[in-house]
């Protein structure tokens, strides 16, 4: 049984080996967690909420303490794992198993903060003395973003640049006085990606599979894409630059600027195939374009995997026009399969694709978030694709690049040293 505040649950933990040295413990909480959304349902978040991320928390430290060796570090990710080191550090700071453990607390996107009423505080098991702005108060409510950042001896992010981002009021969400007040503290490191699952050398879901050695099999994906989303696969169709999306539709992705630019992206001589779900008008918009040019546009509300594979290896370049990034994975598949990515030098977009006029260049980039800077940059990777030895010089840069996590995993230890 677990005790949050006026509250008792019976949890449960399932234990799941993924390899010798990795185990993935999961929470069972029937009543708080068995339910049709991860957070919300039709649009509405749980009124619940905070009590089932609270309870997350603490059961992770409760797992934790049944452990007979100490562990080095705690590592908690986003407000929904905000609380762990706020218990840590208030309920359990002379626990001999996880008291005085580091911390160190993983931002994906700042604008997801976890807020709450005030009231909380005593159904989670606090006094008000965590009331406060070096607490969990924020703006008269509180935050469970707020604790993780507060309570935490290290935070992170997910790319150098959206680290230096979040300290800015036009990407800080509110968040850029707390952050800058733990600024020596923050580093950002970049995702990176599981290349054994993401490999166009050997993926289960391509048609034909291919390197940078030999893009034949690159133009064979095209085709079987093509066929599978009811577009025309013709030679007229395939000589014909295809560009990619996979996104959720929202305007942090970039879709307010995709909308207002839909005539002029639909006037160019390319082909389109979208596959995502987000707000209704961007949905329909995708619907309407669709229809309205069925021989070049597809559109797939929803996700489906081996969709999302085909789509990186069949297309020609990928669109990612984002208002914000922290980090992105998307031009890191595009980069592996040889797609080159057209971005918003943003966040991890800016960090991880080097623009064509560069040496080493392996994508196009735009800086300014406009329907012109849109439109120009689409074009431009057009004209880049009509001249294809330097295309193909594109397409083998990026497949260059190591967006595997063994970089990444180095400077993630480094900060649990404490040499970053």
């Amino acid at each position: 049984e677990l005790e949050v505040g006026s509250h008792t649950f019976d949890v449960s933990f399932v234990e799941h080996q993924l390899d010798e040295n990795v185990t993935a413990v999961l929470v069972d909480v029937p009543s708080l967690f068995d339910r049709a959304g991860l957070y919300s349902q039709d649009g509405t978040d749980y009124p619940d909420n905070a009590l089932r991320f609270a309870v997350l928390s603490r059961a992770a430290l409760e797992y934790a303490r049944q452990e007979s060796e100490r562990y080095d570090v705690i590592h908690a990710h986003d407000w929904q794992a905000g609380l762990v080191p706020v218990y840590q550090k208030m309920l359990l700071s002379n626990d001999p198993v996880i008291g005085g453990i580091p911390a160190v607390f993983t931002i994906h996107n700042l604008a997801f903060q976890g807020v709450f009423g005030r009231d909380t505080v005593s159904q989670l098991g606090f006094g008000w003395e965590v009331f406060n702005p070096e607490g969990l108060e924020y703006w008269g409510n509180i935050s469970f973003l707020k604790g993780g950042v507060n309570f935490s001896e290290r935070i992170t992010t997910v790319s150098p640049t959206y680290a230096r981002e979040i300290l800015t009021p036009e990407l800080g969400f509110g968040f850029e006085g707390v952050m800058r007040r733990r600024a020596a503290d923050l580093v950002g490191i970049l995702n990176g990606i599981d290349t054994a699952r993401w490999n166009p050398g050997a993926d289960p879901f391509v048609a034909s599979s291919y390197t940078a050695d030999d893009l034949a099999g690159k133009r064979e994906a095209k085709r079987a894409l093509l066929q599978e989303v009811g577009l025309e696969a013709d030679e007229a169709a395939m000589s014909r630059p295809l560009i990619g999306l996979i996104s959720r539709l929202t305007d942090q992705k970039g879709f307010d600027l995709i909308g207002t630019s839909a005539g002029e992206l639909m006037a160019l001589d390319a082909s389109w195939v979208m596959l995502g779900s987000g707000e209704r008008h961007y949905e329909d918009l995708w619907r309407t374009m669709a229809s309205r040019h069925p021989d070049r546009v597809s559109a797939t509300i929803g996700f489906d995997e081996r969709l999302a594979h085909m789509i990186e290896a069949g297309a020609d370049m990928f669109l990612m026009p984002s208002r914000f990034e922290p980090c992105g994975l998307n031009q890191l598949y595009s980069l592996r399969y040889g797609t080159v990515p057209i971005v918003r030098a943003i966040g991890g977009l800016e960090d991880t694709v080097v623009d064509a006029d560069a040496p080493d260049g392996n994508g196009i980039k735009f800086a300014e978030y406009s329907r012109g800077a849109l439109v120009a940059a689409v074009k431009r990777a057009l004209e880049l694709y009509a001249d294809r030895p330097r295309w193909t010089t594109l397409q083998r840069s990026g497949m260059a690049t190591d967006p595997s996590w063994d970089v990444s995993a180095r400077e993630y230890v480094k900060v649990y040293r404490g040499q970053r």
